[in-house]
């Protein structure tokens, strides 16, 4: 009996499904619908409403659909992605301010917020030759397309290095947001160099669902560190890029050698 009723459970979700898949296919739902809740699905197929949430997991895995929380919460048919270029360059006017990107291919803009007085998490801290613990000013970004997140950025620069100057907020005061090393330029600090580590990760269930990707993407987190002329760490970021959006081309400019 219990094997029968777990055989017809399974039926039920795929079934579902194939339903859903089916409505994507033909047309009936197109690229940007907004699927009916899970009650209305449940009550439509006859079926309960677990088995209905087991259906979209299963078409959501395969890119079909794409889940949003927050303003415009829900589960949509998903539009084709398109592939946009993010350069990344090393000729400061070319990639101003925030986060010293430049997203090209799409109309973009970018959601701030910074926190004071931030413990400084052991990796942060390391990257930043300080203390873990030592407080810091924390600034969390969303590049935003057609009004949704497309990729990230979590900013942390000490505390100490800022307090009490115009400058300590980037996304605050007469600067803000016009990056770091016109920002600590302001206080006297010139920024020399930047180094960036880019490595592989998988994107977690909530950043998942906040960038719209699929579930279990792949992204490049950029592990980026600004440094003063002593070799001194001002600011580090992580910036996540998702790998099915963004192609990241490095424009590297060449020293003209003279001729002989």
């Amino acid at each position: 009996m219990a094997d029968r009723q777990a055989d017809r459970q399974e039926a039920g979700y795929l079934r579902v499904a194939q339903a859903i898949r089916d409505r994507i296919a033909d047309g009936t739902w197109l690229p940007g619908h907004k699927l009916p809740n899970r009650p209305s699905l449940a009550g439509e197929f006859g079926v309960g409403e677990n088995t209905v949430r087991q259906a979209l997991e299963i078409v959501l895995a395969e890119g079909l659909l794409e889940s949003f929380r927050g303003r415009g919460r829900g589960t949509y048919v998903r539009a084709p992605r398109e592939r946009h270029i993010l350069p990344r360059t090393l000729t400061p006017t070319a990639a101003p301010g925030r986060l010293g990107l430049a997203p090209a291919g799409s109309p973009t803009s970018v959601e701030a917020e910074s926190t004071a007085k931030i413990p400084a998490p052991a990796p942060i801290a390391a990257r930043l030759g300080i203390t873990a613990g030592d407080l810091c000013v924390r600034t969390d970004y969303e590049v935003l397309a057609a009004r949704r997140c497309v990729l990230t950025a979590t900013s942390w620069e000490p505390y100490a290095l800022t307090a009490g100057t115009p400058v300590v907020l980037p996304e605050g005061g007469p600067l803000a947001g016009r990056g770091v090393a016109m920002r600590m330029a302001q206080i006297g600090i010139t920024v020399a160099r930047v180094t960036e580590v880019p490595r592989p990760v998988q994107l977690d269930r909530e950043t998942t669902q906040l960038l719209g990707a699929s579930p279990g993407g792949q992204a490049v987190l950029i592990e980026r560190t600004h440094y003063d002329t002593g070799g001194r760490p001002v600011e580090t970021a992580d910036i996540l890029v998702p790998t099915e959006r963004w192609d990241i081309t490095y424009d590297i400019p060449l020293y003209q050698v003279p001729r002989t």
